[in-house]
């Protein structure tokens, strides 16, 4: 069978099942769900053997850290995608919940009430936790859906799509809701993005040619998990010792992750006090400091920042720092490098973060609390399939309710249009 036969049969097969999730109610969903938990425990050892290939070929590739971060699947990993399983299946679900009735003049009961969005096709990179997460989100709002993650992951797939298989067979659930492509061929994506007679949406989360390959080639709407270059402001009002715990939180806890910081913006009348032990603190961590010209006054040892480094995603431990003239100055430079993503203000004055929670245009926006709180599940959604920095259907993390969409209902009795 060829990659174009393959993928085809897989949305024709995802298109079936969609209809069939149709009916199904929330305790056959859950059922699976809390047994795909269960799989990926009694099944550990399978899972990091073929985790393991993948590792061993991600290293001859020479990934970086943070890369081979993302990709290992260690005990830790399983019982926090078992965890997030039990957590989704806990969740209300949003299928045919009425989110508003009222009657019209002739008598008609108008309503509308919320429905899956139909068949998503997800196109990730590295991370295989993110296998589980998607499953789950889609199964729990009725969604079918068609997983292409990376090559480098390709082995770890594989086995998470058939623990999700077997959890689905023994919750009589039809095998197609959860479908992972078994090949490292490019062209499969290249096929996916054609189908637009059976995949409803797109949603791609990876690196930037990645989602901009998808958009650029999709036939079908797409919900873009783009770039997070994102930005901490640290204000003239801020309480030093709040900022450093909060910039060093958002930058060195988990570099490699999308809602990590990668520019830091200080007011000037702070910058003399703050920056130089905040940066000691950085550098002490292993973080490369990339500094604009009043930065590199204060701190000579950093890199002097260049113009490609203010719009970088930079995924590791390199900083990009700029002392701002004031807020406006900050709210500029976030509105041109920015990528809609995670940005956040530490201060204690209450007005300047008002003016920045409503001025700034991004998914998230925080004061005094780290860019790291952009995901799903700390935000009380959950888990989430993507956080989507554009704003159509919606913008953010995206949980269950996220995943469904909302179609009108009207009751009659023998009403007709004049």
């Amino acid at each position: 069978m060829s990659v174009e036969e393959m993928i085809e049969k897989m949305a024709k097969g995802a298109r079936h099942a969609s209809r069939a999730l149709r009916n199904r109610g929330r305790a056959e969903k859950d059922r699976a769900l809390l047994r795909m938990g269960a799989l990926l425990l009694e099944k550990e050892a399978i899972i990091r053997r073929e985790n393991q290939k993948d590792l061993v070929k991600a290293k001859d590739l020479g990934l970086n850290t943070a890369m081979m971060d993302r990709l290992t699947l260690d005990p830790k990993t399983l019982r926090s995608m078992a965890e997030g399983l039990q957590e989704v299946a806990s969740l209300p679900d949003p299928v045919g919940q009425v989110t508003g009735m009222w009657k019209r003049p002739n008598g008609m009961r108008v309503g509308r009430v919320r429905i899956p969005l139909g068949v998503i096709g997800f196109i990730y990179e590295s991370r295989p936790n993110v296998t589980v997460d998607a499953a789950a989100l889609c199964l729990k709002s009725g969604n079918a859906v068609i997983l292409k993650g990376g090559a480098e992951a390709i082995h770890s797939n594989i086995i998470l799509g058939r623990l999700l298989d077997e959890a689905l067979e023994e919750a009589d659930l039809p095998h197609e809701a959860v479908q992972v492509v078994p090949t490292t061929d490019r062209r499969a994506v290249e096929v996916l993005l054609r189908l637009e007679d059976h995949v409803d949406v797109i949603i791609p989360r990876g690196g930037e040619g990645l989602i901009r390959f998808v958009t650029e080639h999709s036939r079908i709407p797409v919900l873009k998990h783009y770039k997070g270059v994102c930005h901490v402001y640290v204000d003239q009002f801020a309480d030093n010792d709040m900022a450093a715990e909060i910039c060093y939180n958002a930058k060195v806890q988990r570099p490699g992750v999308c809602n990590a910081m990668e520019t830091m913006l200080v007011h000037e009348k702070i910058a003399p006090d703050f920056l130089p032990p905040m940066v000691r603190r950085f550098q002490e961590a292993g973080v490369e400091i990339r500094g604009c010209p009043r930065t590199m006054e204060l701190i000579p040892k950093a890199q002097p920042a260049v113009a490609q480094d203010w719009p970088a995603e930079f995924l590791d431990l390199i900083l990009a720092v700029k002392i701002v003239a004031d807020m406006d100055e900050a709210l500029d430079h976030i509105e041109r490098y920015g990528s809609k993503h995670t940005e956040a203000i530490v201060t204690k004055d209450h007005e300047r973060a008002q003016r920045f929670l409503y001025e700034v245009d991004s998914s998230v926006v925080l004061v005094n609390a780290s860019t790291r709180f952009n995901d799903g599940n700390q935000l009380g959604l959950g888990a989430e399939i993507g956080i989507n920095t554009s704003k159509l259907h919606a913008f953010g993390p995206m949980g269950l309710e996220e995943l469904t969409t909302q179609k009108f209902i009207v009751y009659g009795d023998g009403q007709t249009r004049a």
